[in-house]
């Protein structure tokens, strides 16, 4: 019992260090503001069109920035003061929520506005999350870097948990426009912790242009097969789990016959899930150095309970297993990030994160039709089984075609060794 606390109290030591404790309190009560945001997105899109379709597209429009924009974003968060970056990042997020706060509260919003400020977030995310991501590694340094992501994620896991549950209580007791309101007041708190710390970071100047400088990136990862193991992974869980997400409004009115509450209640439990395992699971498996095979075992497990899901008709049960489908997920995405991060140059991190990022939420516009047009054609339940299924299916492939995936081994720091 002792050496399971202690081994989970090693978990949280980046918290110690001043700055980056301030910076993740800020980002997590942020964060809080955009689960509520994003599921509050999701009920307004689906109180004017009930078309999962359209849910689809809405999600799609967020994405495609990842597409257009990538191979400069990460570059530019490596040649560009990360800190003043991402306060410029979170005051425009804090813009486009005022925004559709004002036209929720007068009655005025319309699809097409959605269409719109979906599309502007998507640039500011783009912009925002390879700096983001580069940003931890400033402030805990590159020796601590998978604990520092671990604690990010599970501090984000908290904010994914509460978010939507406090989103579905604001929605049913007053209104949609207020859950606009307080995620555009939560980025206050991530503005002043920025404000407060200063970071480590040595600025690189620029060697070339900026598709050069992305391509390079690309190369480098294209000659780590390890790193590129992570990333199918990586990609085969948001392909199919992150899209499923958008269609849950469906799943909450049409298949659990509840209310904004029931939305909220569902991705709260997800939150919840990803919480346990980022609190509890990543640091009592940060030891573990098969972290390809564990990577593996647990996409294949999302999968597994995401087929479950789909067959539930009860509230209760449905809220427990996607419970368990989110439990293992949050490894899979601080396994790749801080394998990255630590196996790459000084000066191309946050254009290996913009890489990564590009990738993952580049497919999502395809995945997002995907689902929408299936649950549209099939129903949301078949949808999600399909998803399941398809996950479980291609990470399967992975291990049958890349044998080497079940062998190779991390090294402290996140480093991974020849195999």
């Amino acid at each position: 019992m002792k050496s399971l606390i202690q081994s989970i109290k090693e978990g949280y030591s980046p918290l110690k260090l001043r700055n980056f404790r301030i910076y993740v309190s800020g980002q997590a009560m942020s964060m809080i503001g955009t689960w509520m945001q994003m599921t509050a997105q999701s009920w307004v899109v689906w109180e004017l069109t009930h078309s999962e379709l359209k849910l689809g597209i809405v999600a799609m429009l967020g994405f495609i920035p990842f597409v257009l924009l990538g191979p400069w974003s990460g570059v530019w968060a490596d040649i560009l003061d990360r800190r003043k970056l991402l306060i410029g990042t979170q005051v425009s997020a804090m813009i486009l929520a005022v925004i559709f706060a004002v036209l929720v509260q007068t009655n005025s919003i319309q699809l097409w506005h959605v269409y719109i400020l979906s599309a502007l977030l998507g640039v500011v995310n783009t912009l925002d999350m390879p700096a983001q991501s580069a940003f931890i590694g400033d402030l805990s340094g590159i020796q601590h870097i998978r604990k520092a992501v671990a604690v990010n994620s599970t501090l984000v896991q908290i904010s994914r948990m509460l978010g939507p549950a406090l989103a579905g209580w604001v929605i049913a007791g007053f209104g949609v426009a207020p859950a606009f309101w307080l995620n555009a007041l939560s980025f206050v708190a991530v503005i002043f912790s920025l404000m407060a710390i200063s970071s480590s970071q040595a600025v690189h100047k620029r060697t070339g242009n900026h598709l050069n400088e992305f391509l390079d990136g690309v190369r480098f990862i294209c000659s780590q097969p390890r790193i590129l193991d992570l990333m199918f992974l990586t990609l085969v869980l948001t392909f199919f789990a992150f899209s499923a997400v958008q269609i849950m409004p469906a799943v909450a009115t049409d298949v659990l016959h509840g209310d904004a509450r029931v939305l909220g209640n569902l991705l709260g439990s997800a939150g919840a899930g990803a919480l346990l395992g980022s609190m509890i699971i990543m640091p009592l498996t940060a030891k573990i150095k098969k972290v390809g095979l564990l990577a593996a075992i647990a996409t294949i497990w999302t999968g597994l309970w995401f087929v479950i899901f789909a067959l539930s008709r009860n509230i209760y049960a449905s809220m427990l297993f996607l419970f368990l489908s989110n439990l293992l997920a949050p490894l899979i995405f601080i396994t790749t990030s801080s394998v990255m991060q630590a196996s790459a140059p000084a000066n191309m991190r946050a254009r290996l994160m913009s890489a990564l990022l590009m990738i993952i939420f580049g497919i999502q516009p395809v995945a997002s039709i995907f689902i929408g047009y299936s649950a549209h054609k099939l129903g949301s339940p078949l949808a999600i089984l399909i998803n399941g299924a398809l996950m479980i299916a291609g990470t399967l492939a992975i291990l049958l075609f890349r044998p080497e995936l079940r062998k190779w081994e991390v090294e402290e720091g996140g480093r991974t060794n020849k195999y």
